[in-house]
């Protein structure tokens, strides 16, 4: 089962995903909706969604993020992220080396709704950057009390060029138009029994060739969970709910880089897999979301 965003016609619905049907929920506006309700309160409603349903092929699924709700993401969480890390920042290695070990865990703002891509829609890159890459990451779903309620699959992109050059530069190496997708849908916690033992696959494809492919386990995630969620709520009210993308070990190496006409393959055990195209700049970012939204409301 999967939580979901979702197109029918020209209105944006959400819905439960099983058995390769879309069952709308009765009553529930949004994703943020859902994410007032405790845990169990979300269970129940799943279980009984009392909506149409319709078959999923072809039903374009949108990113399930909405509403005040926002995407945060954590850095250095894995043993390879560190790795990476140091290798792009000659000048502030120290930086990411202390972080790793420190209790306080790297956390940073990533992505209001409206800027996140979905199952289909594509990421962008940078023009002003020279080495891009996506970073596949579970994500959790936390509603408005702090529950852990669902999992997804996020891609962090980010320009390690612009990072690397300075830490400082960091939100405009994370935060842009187009530079995060999150999908296919929201499968909830009380379906994952462990989420520390989840496969973790990205292909990045060019001209019909797989030009990188990488395998992990969130078995190597060096922070909890919960730990995250805690740290992130410390100072801060979420009354629409947030996503936490929980960092990455699978970075390509230097100096490969993400090209337009490629195609992200993100698959997690349990959760799901993302497909994205890429595209470069803010003009072929921004003409494709454009046409989106035009159509949504049209």
């Amino acid at each position: 089962m999967h939580i979901v965003r979702y197109l029918d016609g020209n209105t944006i619905r959400i819905g439960v995903l099983a058995d390769d049907t879309i069952t709308a929920f009765a009553g529930v506006e949004s994703i943020a909706d859902l994410l007032a309700r405790s845990s169990g309160e979300l269970r129940q409603r799943c279980e009984a969604p009392g909506g149409a349903a319709q078959p999923a092929d072809g039903v374009p699924l949108l990113a399930p993020i909405d509403g005040r709700m926002e995407l945060w993401a954590a850095g250095v969480t894995y043993e390879q992220s560190r790795s990476a890390r140091v290798e792009e920042s000659e000048r502030s290695a120290t930086v990411y080396e202390q972080v790793y070990d420190a209790p306080r865990p790297e956390l940073f703002f990533k992505s209001v709704p409206w800027k996140v891509t979905g199952e289909g829609a594509p990421i962008a890159v940078r023009d002003d950057s020279t080495v891009d890459v996506p970073e596949p990451e579970l994500a959790i779903v936390v509603n408005a009390a702090g529950e852990i309620v669902g999992y997804s699959v996020c891609d962090d992109v980010s320009s390690r060029s612009i990072e690397g050059e300075n830490p400082l530069y960091l939100p405009q190496a994370k935060v842009f138009l187009g530079g995060a997708a999150l999908g296919p849908g929201i499968r909830p916690a009380w379906e994952v029994p462990d989420p520390y033992q989840l496969g973790i696959t990205l292909e990045i494809e060019r001209g019909g060739t797989t030009v990188w492919s990488g395998t992990a386990n969130t078995s190597q995630l060096h922070r909890r969970l919960d730990e995250l969620v805690t740290y992130l709520r410390h100072a801060d009210v979420f009354p629409d709910g947030v996503v936490i993308s929980t960092g990455t070990c699978l970075v390509p190496e230097m100096p490969f880089t993400l090209s337009a006409g490629d195609t992200v393959d993100i698959s997690i055990e349990q959760v799901g897999r993302l497909r994205t195209p890429v595209v470069e700049g803010l003009a072929a970012i921004s003409a494709t979301l454009d046409r989106v939204q035009e159509g949504v409301r049209s």
